[in-house]
């Protein structure tokens, strides 16, 4: 078979998967995703051993630092991949509830129902962990799922599959619909827009990656696309911040894991603190070497700053404030007051998240009704816009859209919807 004809049974597969998958029960789907946990931990040699030749390849590549941080599976990420998958099993079954009941005057009772989207592609960069998670959330909703990662993580995505695929078989047998999790056999770039024109099969696209990545997605997808282009988080320290939270808190966004989404690209800082918060947050970043790259003011107060290692500084460009580093480098600027951090962000923001550091509640409102993201927090990390640490489970992803999801994508934000009307020979007249 040529690539369309090859995707195109691929996607046919898991059109007949996802409406096998809707019919089971919650307790079959359950079982199956506690079964893909034990397998996961079960296989961990043999996980490790596909995820060191995948490093390799992608080191030889020159795949940079933080990126290869993104890919690097260790024993702690698998148990953490199977510890989503039990979550994601502890949780409600999103399918079946009833979001809304009434009565018409003629008796006719309507009920509105969440059922499964049915066929969801999920393209996505670097994580391996992202086919454990995706899988599991699609699989839970009642929906199939197509995987396309990235080709520098090939061998452990495909393993990652097959792992799940063999643990729900033995867990149900012949219930488990044969090709519910599938992963696109080839890294050819040729394939992306393939499987997003097959309309008649594919229901959902949902990018996971870099701006780049997301933009080519959803120009050439006939398919509806779920996105956020790019994660220009911000932390505003306001001038009644704690400093000693806003420390915590800046170092957190920004260091714990640069590489990610809901890492911080932007501090704001308060113009009354300016001058005693600077450097002591420069310190701590030059301490972890974070580069930043300030405004003018900034630049006053921190160049003559003595630090070990010496602190990196650099004049921000207009097109710095614009963006998504993931890697350990920090825009810098001094405003004056919260609505001019408000305006700041809300110019050159990417609607991800963005927090406050305050003690006056008044000023926290202000900022948290102002700033248009799917996630605004007062004295909390940005770090915090995640599936599993809203609760969620895994998730599938983060929207940035106004239109159906928004924020964390977990169980609920993957079904849709139908109505179920309840008669009694009602005729309309």
């Amino acid at each position: 078979m040529n690539l369309q004809e090859q995707l195109t049974e691929l996607a046919r597969q898991a059109r007949a998967a996802s409406r096998a998958l809707a019919l089971l029960t919650t307790e079959e789907k359950n079982r199956c995703l506690r079964a893909m946990a034990d397998a996961l931990e079960q296989q961990t040699p043999a996980l490790l051993e596909a995820n060191r030749q995948d490093m390799e390849a992608a080191a030889a590549a020159g795949l940079r630092p933080a990126m290869l941080d993104r890919l690097r599976l260790d024993e702690n990420r698998v148990r953490a991949m199977a510890r989503g998958l039990r979550e994601v099993a502890d949780l409600p079954d999103p399918v079946g509830r009833i979001l809304e009941e009434r009565v018409r005057p003629n008796g006719l009772r309507l009920r509105k129902v969440a059922v499964p989207i049915g066929v969801i592609v999920i393209i996505y960069e670097a994580r391996p962990n992202v086919t454990a998670d995706a899988a599991g959330l699609c699989f839970k909703s009642g929906n199939a799922t197509i995987l396309r990662g990235g080709r520098e993580a090939l061998h452990s995505n495909q393993l990652i599959a097959q792992i799940l695929v063999g643990a729900g078989r033995e867990a149900l047998g012949d219930r488990f619909p044969a090709h519910a999790i599938q992963v696109v056999p080839t890294a050819d770039r040729e394939a992306i827009p393939i499987l997003l024109s097959l309309t008649q099969y594919v229901d959902l696209c949902i990018p996971r990656g870099g701006e780049g990545l997301i933009r080519a997605v959803a120009e050439c997808s006939r398919v509806p696309v779920i996105k956020h282009y790019k994660g220009v988080c911000h932390v505003y320290v306001d001038g009644e911040a704690d400093p000693d939270m806003a420390e915590q808190i800046v170092l957190n966004a920004k260091c714990q894991r640069p590489a990610v989404c809901n890492a911080m690209e932007t501090l704001l800082v308060d113009r009354r603190i300016a001058s005693s918060f600077l450097p002591r947050i420069g310190r701590a970043l030059a301490a972890r070497k974070v580069q930043l790259r300030v405004d003018s003011a900034a630049q006053q107060l921190l160049q003559n700053l003595q630090t070990e290692p010496p602190l990196e500084l650099r004049p921000a460009t207009e097109q710095d404030w614009y963006t998504e580093y993931n890697d350990l480098i920090l825009n810098v600027r001094v405003v004056d007051g919260v609505q001019e951090a408000i305006r700041h962000i809300n110019t050159y923001g990417s609607a991800h998240s963005d927090a406050i550091v305050t003690r006056n509640e008044t000023t926290a409102q202000q900022f948290l009704a102002g700033v248009d993201a799917a996630a605004v927090y007062w004295n909390a990390s940005t770090r915090f816009t995640d599936g599993g640490e809203f609760g969620m489970g895994a998730e599938i992803g983060i929207s940035t859209d106004k239109v159906g999801a928004r924020g964390p994508m977990g169980l609920e934000e993957l079904t849709s919807y139908k109505w179920i009307g309840l008669g009694q020979g009602q005729i309309r007249t």
